[in-house]
């Protein structure tokens, strides 16, 4: 007499890239319903850039000093803040407890999210490097489009530091309390007021792995440097390689429910 052996299913990929564009098209479907964050995202930063150029109306050498620093660092804190709230409002809401229960997994929706954002960053980036250099004058030694690249860049690194500590937080009002935490550390130590060679040991140490110094010093190289100089290369794969590790810990803490 024989018998059946039952063959057990396949198991589902980690991440497949058709569950990943479909998170991606719900993320960015739900964005075109919600104005006030698309105005966060887009509108934000390009009048803040508009705003640090006339604050230096009667000294455009400070704006060139700055203004490709803040090109850098204004996509990394929106996304951070828009990312972190989106995320643990899916969560609260019971969203993602509904995906996570069809064959949907987390690397899927990290993954999804940070197309969907990585996307609008594009476009934010492309705003704010094109209203600065084109309409507001910032002059770059290099090319604009490597000033671009840093933005992009930068704002996946705040995407990705978004949806890492969205599973440390229980409340919106927590997800914004830890800006303080993870971003304005970052955004003392990371040469925008001071050289970094210029402060304490101390501090010099912490900021040498803090991954906002730098997207700060992919803009300088960029500013000062009409090639691509080993430096760019070296700090471009640095913030990139941490925007990476920063999203593999986010679906690895990611939780299904808010206890």
């Amino acid at each position: 007499m024989s018998t059946t052996t039952a063959t057990p299913p396949a198991a589902t990929p980690p991440i497949g890239p058709a569950r990943t564009l479909a998170t991606a098209g719900r993320v960015l479907r739900q964005l075109t319903h919600d104005p006030r964050t698309i105005a966060l995202l887009l509108l934000i930063p390009v009048v803040l850039i508009t705003l640090l150029r006339y604050v230096f109306d009667g000294s455009p050498q400070t704006f060139d000093s700055i203004g490709a620093s803040l090109l850098g660092i204004f996509p990394l804190i929106t996304m951070f803040l828009v990312t972190s709230i989106a995320t643990l409002r899916e969560r609260t809401s019971g969203t993602l407890e509904r995906l996570l229960a069809m064959p949907l997994g987390k690397g899927d929706l990290i993954a999804g999210y940070a197309l969907a954002f990585g996307a609008v960053a594009v476009v934010q980036s492309l705003l704010a490097t094109g209203l600065s250099v084109w309409a507001l004058g910032l002059d770059v030694t290099g090319s604009p489009w490597l000033l671009l690249l840093v933005a992009v860049l930068d704002a996946l690194l705040g995407t990705a530091l978004g949806l890492f500590v969205s599973a440390f937080a229980a409340s919106e009002f927590q997800a914004v309390q830890f800006m303080p935490a993870v971003i304005f550390p970052q955004l003392l130590l990371c040469g925008l007021f001071i050289p970094r060679d210029q402060m304490a040991p101390v501090l010099e140490a912490v900021s040498d792995v803090l991954p906002m110094s730098y997207a700060v010093d992919g803009m300088n190289e960029v500013l000062h440097h009409a090639d691509i100089t080993g430096a760019f290369v070296r700090d471009v794969g640095i913030v990139a390689g941490c925007a990476l590790v920063v999203l593999a810990l986010g679906a690895a803490t990611l939780r299904r429910r808010t206890t």
